[in-house]
């Protein structure tokens, strides 16, 4: 770590994980880090937060949360660089593996400098990949470091109420159905109606399975919604989260719910990310000694990107 700091935040950026993107073109290229570094500068956060080098995920900790012949998979189609590692959405290029195994560190890092007390909270940006399956790729995601985070702070930390929220416009399913039987994973959801968007999932009804039936929070909003309608579902995810008294808040913030963006239809302004993130730092004040990481997840304008992710991290540092 280097960098002086108002309020220990630290920003786990690296060019392994900064690397993680699919060519120019692509709707997640690799200058989406660049574009959430020029948001910082643009806010002049940059001097106030801590900037942390990631590391490396081994094979070990990614198979915490993901089947064996999925990693193998990967690191196969890795080699050869080319072909698809889903459906068509997330090409394999050389390196795909390593550079996913340097996100899913990434995130990691967060988490165990969290944990340390050596910052108060952090946030990575390119990181909450959402949609990877225990067994699959899905949706430009291959390892789903937000999971991989969560079994991390149980198998290493002893955590067993870990809070997972997410604001990106598509449903985090990857998480959702991951521990959709653990009634420890606390898991609410905005997100764009699956009727209109990619994966088609996370309907209200969607509470959980077996012990786990009524633990989860799905709050799907219709194409269109503005931020009137985020407060009114955020106002219910509080609820949900002071209740339920989590010891270490996971936000995944993706930036497609933003007005604008190429691939989404919700009409959040920046305002959307402030609330969510100045509320879970209070939140996470009150029951979990302020452990907080952020995750960057989806976002496919790249000003929408600058905005929406330097307001989360400015939110962090105002809350102390």
């Amino acid at each position: 770590m280097s960098g002086p700091s108002d309020n220990r935040v630290s920003i786990v950026s690296g060019e392994a994980a900064a690397g993680y993107g699919f060519g120019h073109g692509h709707p997640f290229g690799p200058d989406r880090h660049d574009a959430f570094l020029r948001g910082l500068r643009e806010r002049q956060l940059e001097s106030r937060v801590l900037f942390d080098d990631p590391r490396t995920a081994t094979r070990r900790e990614v198979e915490w949360f993901h089947a064996p012949h999925h990693v193998g998979f990967v690191e196969e189609m890795s080699l050869i660089g080319e072909g698809y590692l889903d459906f068509g959405d997330t090409p394999a290029f050389p390196g795909i593996y390593e550079a996913s195994r340097a996100v899913v560190g990434a995130t990691l890092r967060a988490g165990e400098q969290v944990m340390a007390g050596a910052v108060r909270r952090a946030f990575v940006p390119i990181a909450g990949l959402h949609h990877a399956a225990r067994n699959r790729t899905s949706g430009f995601c291959v390892f789903n470091d937000c999971a991989v985070l969560i079994e991390s702070l149980r198998r290493r930390h002893g955590l067993r109420r870990i809070a997972y929220v997410d604001i990106d416009a598509h449903h985090g399913d990857g998480v959702y159905y991951g521990f959709a039987e653990d009634p420890d994973v606390l898991f609410a959801d905005i997100h764009e109606d699956g009727r209109f968007l990619f994966p088609g999932t996370g309907a209200r009804s969607e509470t959980g399975d077996g012990p786990a039936v009524g633990t989860k929070l799905n709050l799907p909003l219709a194409p269109g919604a503005d931020d009137a309608d985020f407060r009114d579902a955020w106002r219910e995810i509080e609820t949900y989260l002071n209740e339920s008294k989590p010891e270490f808040i996971v936000f995944q913030c993706g930036a497609d719910s933003l007005a604008g963006d190429p691939l989404t239809h919700l009409c959040f302004s920046e305002d959307a990310h402030g609330l969510a993130a100045a509320s879970l730092c209070e939140i996470a004040d009150r029951h979990c000694q302020g452990r907080l990481v952020a995750l960057g997840g989806g976002g496919y304008n790249r000003a929408n990107i600058a905005i929406g992710w330097s307001r989360v991290v400015q939110e962090m540092l105002s809350a102390g």
